[in-house]
């Protein structure tokens, strides 16, 4: 058996079970959530056991309270395929007035129409992705997200080539491809990636689809992954291939598709300007992992080097994936910030403090001074009488060195960045 990979989140649900009765994680299929659990949990039920499976939802039919039983904290794997334990769970905290009880995973969203109480005030909910690169053991860490909001210097060198980063954007960030050559790591991804077609889009919501329409639709979110296409454009894009697709259909693809954690749109940030300039509010398209994307547009690292536009828009999701992360466990959210001038910035770092920073991701040293000119113009529409400015401005790479530039824009290769 392989050795536990420490997790970003380890930190997060150790301090939400000292305040909750019960965790739930959340996340897509094979990200680690069991085994990340297991590390905290004292006992264990997992639902998908083929020995028990029937015995257990009998009794989560008739007596769910049995399966609750065992020390504490209690793991529930997969606890959706019987959606009675939630309700189960949230009588049991009560009951028990005490923390630490229950951590419950899914690799599905709740189906609010299958439990009586949402939980609120007793179940605290955790996000959890593929792995960083700084988890992966791909990312020195030599500069961390936390130093950026405090405005140290920093200095780093990354070890990565242009050819590694393309690499690891391929391979994906799941636990079970550490360590292994990336040829194998690109058939794990594949296998994912078939299992979204056959199964595990019908999980959502019980609905069969045709598989080579969604197919033709994964496609085309791919080839518009870090961008911000419409509906309507989706549409096109699957009717070149289909006479008959709707936009309905394509709603609902979007719908199941983010019910089972593979896609995770990037929500816009609202901020207090200067001017009445309006703000773009639609989200930015991304997978959980750029490697779904490279698996449906065909591409192996060489093809991302031969093609640097496709490449910058992966290595884009690669940077928002990790940013995600580390802003999690520095209690931060990720938006993205777009106004009807044509400026934008690819990633905001919003802390509940109200500390933000912005991040542009670039390839190149022509590209860095753009994103560096776009991140300055930001700064200077932001109504600092009604928020505050920004902490940091960081242009994010693939490669190279991490140095403050005398305007006091940081570049940092992603390959150098922690939490």
């Amino acid at each position: 058996m392989k050795a536990y990979i420490p997790r970003l989140i380890d930190d997060t649900l150790c301090k939400e079970l000292e305040a909750f009765g019960a965790v739930l994680i959340t996340g897509p299929k094979w990200c680690g959530k069991t085994t990340t659990a297991l590390q905290q949990a004292s006992s264990t039920l997992f639902l998908q056991d083929p020995d028990n499976r029937r015995q257990y939802l009998q009794l989560a039919d008739t007596k769910p309270s049995l399966l609750l039983e065992g020390a504490k904290p209690r793991l529930l794997d997969e606890w959706q395929d019987a959606p009675q334990l939630w309700d189960a769970v949230r009588h049991s905290v009560d009951r028990e007035q005490d923390t630490g009880l229950y951590i419950l995973t899914g690799s599905t969203t709740i189906d609010e129409e299958k439990i009586l109480h949402s939980g609120s005030g007793r179940i605290s909910r955790v996000r959890m992705r593929t792995m960083s690169l700084y988890e992966a053991g791909e990312s020195n860490g030599q500069v961390s997200l936390k130093s950026l909001f405090k405005g140290e210097s920093i200095s780093s060198q990354s070890d990565h080539s242009l050819e590694d980063v393309a690499a690891l954007i391929v391979r994906g960030g799941w636990p079970g491809s550490m360590g292994r050559p990336l040829e194998v790591a690109r058939r794990q991804v594949a296998g994912y990636c078939q299992s979204i077609i056959n199964t595990e889009i019908e999980s959502a919501d019980g609905k069969k689809r045709d598989r080579d329409k969604l197919t033709a639709f994964l496609r085309s979110y791919s080839r518009h992954t870090a961008g911000s296409a419409s509906i309507n454009t989706l549409v096109r894009d699957v009717s070149q291939q289909f006479d008959t697709i709707s936009r309905k259909t394509i709603s609902e693809y979007l719908s199941a598709l983010s019910k089972i954690y593979v896609i995770e749109e990037l929500p816009a940030w609202s901020p207090a300007l200067r001017s009445k300039t309006s703000i773009a509010k639609s989200p930015v398209r991304h997978f959980v992992d750029p490697a779904i994307a490279a698996y449906f547009l065909d591409a192996g690292p060489a093809d991302l080097i031969s093609d640097l536009r496709t490449y910058g828009l992966l290595l884009e999701s690669l940077v928002v994936r990790d940013l995600r992360i580390y802003a999690d466990s520095i209690n931060g959210k990720v938006y993205h910030y777009r106004d009807r001038s044509g400026l934008e910035a690819d990633a905001i770092i919003h802390l509940n403090n109200g500390s933000w920073g912005a991040v542009e991701v670039k390839l190149g040293n022509e590209a860095i001074e753009k994103g560096t000119a776009s991140l300055l113009s930001l700064k200077s529409k932001i109504n600092t009488d009604k928020m505050k400015e920004p902490s940091f401005l960081a242009v994010i790479t693939s490669s190279g060195y991490a140095y403050e530039r005398e305007d006091g824009v940081y570049v940092l290769p992603i390959t150098c960045l922690r939490d």
